[in-house]
């Protein structure tokens, strides 16, 4: 038996949903890295992208909390966007301390493509699925990133993660 007649998650751990749901995230993130990295983006910088088309300008502070991205993680991510001239940072006109992150119109214009890159990663993702159970998934996944609990819980954990790296340095 090769590998490629293997399932993602073999055996009694595919009882585990979570299980599941780790071993295929981390097959859909590498997919969509590895789609968004022809257009020079990772999941991370076309979601900061998509969140502003969504939201207009927003402080890095409240970009950073909308998308559950880490401050350190999100400078990061807008230094490579900014050098790319994909968004650009302003002192805010209310607040000077604070920085407003702006999408570019370069920025604009690479979601059309990285949406279409998304669109058709969805189609190799979904494949083996009709468009009812592929609609019904979407729909259920939704649901949960939508519900409390499970935001809620991953708040819970990051913040308890951050405290214990804080104490340890």
């Amino acid at each position: 038996m090769g590998e490629q007649d293997l399932p993602l998650v073999p055996g009694s751990v595919a009882e585990h949903t979570s299980c599941l749901l780790v071993k295929l995230g981390q097959v859909a993130f590498r997919l969509a890295e590895r789609n968004l990295a022809s257009h020079e983006l990772r999941v991370r910088h076309y979601s900061i992208l998509q969140a502003l088309a969504d939201n207009g300008p927003m402080t890095q502070l409240a970009l950073g909390a909308y998308l559950r991205i880490d401050p350190a993680t999100m400078v990061t991510s807008l230094d490579d966007l900014q050098t790319h001239e994909r968004v650009e940072r302003v002192r805010d006109p209310k607040d000077r301390r604070r920085y407003v992150v702006e999408l570019t119109k370069l920025g604009r214009n690479l979601l059309g493509p990285a949406n279409n890159a998304l669109n058709a990663l969805d189609g190799v993702v979904f494949e083996d699925l009709t468009d009812t159970e592929a609609k019904t998934l979407h729909r259920l996944l939704s649901k949960l990133s939508n519900g409390h609990t499970l935001p809620h819980e991953f708040d819970v954990a990051r913040d308890q993660s951050s405290k214990k790296m804080s104490s340890a340095s």
